[in-house]
C-alpha cells in the first residue's frame, strides 16, 4: 500500500506541471451595447466561421453571451468573461479599478482615463463614423444651423442629452458648437450659456428623455439615432460627420480596442489573440455591413432594420487619417481643460507612448 501511495504520489507530481501550464488566463472583456462594437458580437455569433480568416483566432462558445474561449487555430488561448458597460467611461473606471482586462470603449473615454494614470493602451482601433443628432419627431430642428440659430435667439438654454462625459458624440458635437460661437455649459446654473449639455447615464436613457420631453435633442452613438427612428419617437436631424466646418468631423474615431497594462505585462499572447479576432472580425463586419448588423441587432435585441441602417466603417490598422482625426480630439479635449493630469498640454506625438500599444496590430493579419 505504501509503494501505492509513493507511485501515485509521483504521478501526481509529474503532472502538476503539465496541469498548471494548461491553465488557460481567464480575462474579462468589456463592452457597451452599441453597433460600434458590432466585431465582438459578430465574432462571438459566428463562431468557428472565423477559424479560417485572419491568423485563426476565433471565439467558441460556453456560455451564450457570457463565456467564451479564445481561440488560435486548434489552440485554447484563454477564457473570456464578457461584461456589458453602460459607457466608455465606466469602461474606463473599470480598467482602474482593476476589473477588466479588455475592452472596446471610445478613444475619447480612454484618452481621459490615461490621463488620471489608468494603466491601459489602445491595441486596435475599431471604428469611425455613426454619430448623430437626434431631436423629437416633432421638433422644429432640421439640421445644425438651425440648433444654432434657435440657441441664440432662446431666452435660456436648451437642452441636449449626452450619454458620457467622454464619449466621441458628445465631445465632436461640444467643439462643433464652440466653433459656431455657441456658449455651452453643464452647469444649469448658468443662464449666461446657450447650449447646456445634460448627462442621462447611458444610451438606454436617450429615448425615454426624447419622449418625455427632457431635453430638446440628444447626441449620441448608434444603434441609438436609428434605434429612436425605428419606434417612430426621434428623427436624425443632423449626422455628427457632416458638422461645420465642412469636412471637418469627417471620418473621426469612436471606438477602440483597449488592454489593461496588467494583462499586457501578464498575458501577452492573449492580447495578441484578442487582437487578431478584432482585426478579423473588423474586416469582415466592414465587407458585410448589412449581415453585421442583422447580427448585431439579433444580439442587442433591436429591429434588423435598425441594425442594418448604421453607417459605420471598421478598420483593420491605425492610418494616418484615424491618427490625425485622434490627435483634433486630444487638442480639443485640451482646449476645453478636460485634461489635468499626464496629457495636460501634450501633442499626440507626446502622448503615444502613454496611449498606445503598436506591437500586436503589427502582427494581426486582417
Amino acid at each position: 500500500m505504501r509503494a501505492f501511495l509513493l507511485a501515485l504520489t509521483l504521478v501526481l507530481a509529474a503532472a502538476l506541471p503539465a496541469l498548471a501550464a494548461e491553465t488557460l488566463p481567464e480575462l474579462k472583456v468589456s463592452y457597451v451595447f452599441t453597433t460600434h462594437h458590432t466585431p465582438l458580437m459578430v465574432a462571438a455569433l459566428r463562431g468557428e466561421a472565423f477559424k479560417s480568416l485572419g491568423n485563426g483566432a476565433y471565439l467558441k462558445t460556453v456560455a451564450p453571451k457570457e463565456r467564451y474561449e479564445l481561440m488560435l487555430g486548434d489552440k485554447p488561448v484563454a477564457m473570456l468573461d464578457l461584461v456589458v458597460a453602460k459607457s466608455g467611461a465606466e469602461t474606463a473606471a473599470l480598467f482602474a479599478q482593476n476589473h477588466v482586462d479588455l475592452a472596446m470603449a471610445s478613444v475619447t473615454a480612454i484618452m481621459a482615463g490615461v490621463d488620471k494614470g489608468t494603466a491601459m493602451k489602445v491595441v486596435a482601433p475599431l471604428q469611425t463614423e455613426g454619430m448623430a443628432l437626434v431631436a423629437p419627431k416633432d421638433s422644429d430642428l432640421t439640421d445644425f444651423d438651425s440648433l444654432v440659430a434657435k440657441a441664440k435667439a432662446a431666452p435660456e438654454p436648451i437642452k441636449i442629452g449626452y450619454h458620457s462625459p467622454t464619449s466621441a458624440p458628445k465631445i465632436v458635437f461640444e467643439g462643433a458648437l464652440r466653433q459656431a460661437g455657441v456658449a455651452v455649459t453643464e452647469n444649469p446654473n448658468d443662464a449666461a450659456a446657450k447650449v447646456l449639455l445634460v448627462d442621462l447615464k447611458e444610451t438606454t436613457n436617450m429615448i425615454p428623455a426624447l419622449t418625455a420631453k427632457q431635453v430638446d435633442a440628444v447626441v449620441g452613438p448608434s444603434p441609438f439615432p436609428e434605434m429612436a427612428v425605428a419606434k417612430g419617437v426621434g428623427r436624425v436631424v443632423a449626422d455628427l460627420r457632416d458638422l461645420p466646418p465642412a469636412g471637418a468631423w469627417r471620418d473621426y474615431p469612436c471606438c477602440v480596442t483597449v488592454a489593461g497594462g496588467k494583462c499586457i505585462a501578464e498575458h501577452p499572447a492573449a492580447v495578441q489573440a484578442f487582437v487578431d479576432l478584432v482585426v478579423a472580425a473588423n474586416k469582415w463586419c466592414d465587407e458585410h455591413k448589412s449581415e453585421a448588423g442583422a447580427l448585431t441587432a439579433e444580439w442587442i435585441g433591436m429591429p434588423p432594420e435598425a441594425g442594418k441602417a448604421a453607417s459605420l466603417s471598421f478598420l483593420t490598422s491605425f492610418s494616418d487619417s484615424w491618427m490625425r482625426n485622434t490627435g483634433n480630439y486630444l487638442a480639443v479635449l485640451d482646449g476645453m481643460q478636460k485634461f489635468t493630469g499626464q496629457l495636460k498640454g501634450k501633442s499626440m506625438d507626446d502622448v503615444k507612448p502613454l496611449l498606445f500599444d503598436m506591437r500586436f496590430i503589427e502582427k494581426a493579419k486582417p
